[in-house]
């Protein structure tokens, strides 16, 4: 055990598929743990999206990194038998099906707590276990528009829009981590693990806290401060935030209108609201006479809050990003071109070469986790011709 591999030496059997769980699983691996991805045969559904790249999707990348995969037809009794093989030195168990699939498989928390009573198990759904959703299907885009986030996030022309960030998906996973770390730190001192049970429905209500609260109380989203949001310039867009009246004197001077900022519709902050229109209109005019990186500068040394609305790609390659080392290239299986993987927060760099630096292909590991678990050669062979397992 250590500082950048807290979790080594425990086992977590991840049945989950697509992101939410998956990458839970995976931040467990990325701290150490030996994480076995269990998979149908045809292999987890994000390993299908478009592009695929033999094996592997952004999404599958994302949230298998580090993991070692056995690929099972759990509708077999020979299938779920390799499950029952693993749960005795299992520390963790993560499912990801919908209400009611994981007691047709047999694999409730009761039961695998009779067979491992410390076992932390972790139930991921979208609109929970209960209530009259609970089995309805539902992916990141449903839960935008069921959670209040589309109807925020509505553009100029009044139409919803969705965020192509699986934003819910990846705060899912984050919750459940955080609630599996304390589980892991109290069973030191409980004789028994527990049930945890995570939502897509709830991880994006505590995503959206702020403004959850304030839109019930208050209504929908209104500007708190103008200028705050993107301007077009010559050649792109720039986002500005003026939180002070100094500031917005100081963006009037960096666009040589030093007598906007005494303009009676502009001198103070309720002022700017009120009369938002008035001035936006003003700005883009004034914005688009020159390119993007000559306001960037010009605000930047005036202490303006300001950036470059950029592509993913330019992003990727910035100066700082490049020295802050925030990206590892990383290539996968089934691509030559290596892939922009962001670096962990508090977790050390991925780096080529390493085992926790790459996803694994479907069933990648079924023979060496099978045998692991005393099947013979001869056993696996069979169960593989059977179509029980994929090697």
């Amino acid at each position: 055990m250590s500082f950048e591999r807290p979790y080594e030496g425990l086992k977590v059997l991840d049945l989950s598929q697509g992101v939410a769980g998956p990458y839970c699983a995976m931040l467990l691996a990325r701290q150490g743990a030996d994480v076995i991805k269990v998979e149908p045969l045809e292999g987890d559904w994000s390993r299908k999206l478009v592009p695929a790249y033999g094996d592997n999707t952004a999404f599958s990348i994302t949230a298998n990194l580090g993991k070692r995969s056995i690929a099972v037809d759990l509708k077999t009794d020979a299938g779920r038998a390799v499950i029952e093989r693993l749960v005795p030195d299992a520390d963790i168990f993560i499912e990801g099906f919908r209400p009611g699939v994981i007691e047709r498989l047999g694999f409730t928390y009761d039961r695998l707590a009779m067979i491992n009573p410390g076992l932390i198990y972790v139930a991921v759904s979208g609109f929970g276990q209960t209530g009259p959703l609970s089995k309805k299907p539902a992916m990141d885009p449903v839960l935008q528009a069921f959670t209040g986030f589309l109807s925020e996030n509505a553009g100029p022309d009044g139409v919803p829009h969705r965020s192509p960030v699986i934003i819910n998906d990846m705060a899912t996973a984050l919750y459940a981590q955080q609630a599996v770390a304390a589980a892991l730190f109290a069973r030191r001192d409980e004789p028994r693990g527990r049930r945890i049970e995570i939502s897509l429905m709830e991880a994006s209500a505590n995503l959206q806290s702020v403004r959850l609260m304030s839109g019930v109380r208050d209504g929908p989203y209104q500007p708190s401060m103008v200028p705050n949001g993107t301007f077009p310039t010559k050649d792109g867009w720039l986002q500005v935030l003026v939180l002070k009246d100094k500031d917005f004197q100081n963006l009037c001077d960096a666009m040589d209108r030093p007598g906007l900022s005494d303009d009676n519709r502009f001198a103070t902050a309720s002022d700017r609201l009120a009369n938002g229109d008035a001035l936006i209109e003003i700005l883009n005019r004034l914005f688009a006479v020159h390119d993007t990186a000559y306001w960037r500068r010009r605000l930047t040394d005036l202490g303006i809050q300001n950036e470059a609305v950029q592509s993913y790609s330019e992003f990727a390659a910035h100066e700082h990003v490049l020295e802050t080392g925030l990206i590892s290239w990383l290539v996968q299986p089934g691509a030559e071109e290596p892939w922009a993987i962001p670096n962990i927060p508090g977790l050390p760099r991925l780096n080529p070469g390493n085992a926790d630096s790459v996803a694994p292909s479907i069933g990648q590991h079924t023979r060496v986790v099978l045998a692991e678990l005393d099947y013979t050669n001869a056993e696996i062979e069979e169960m593989a011709a059977n179509s029980v397992i994929r090697l």
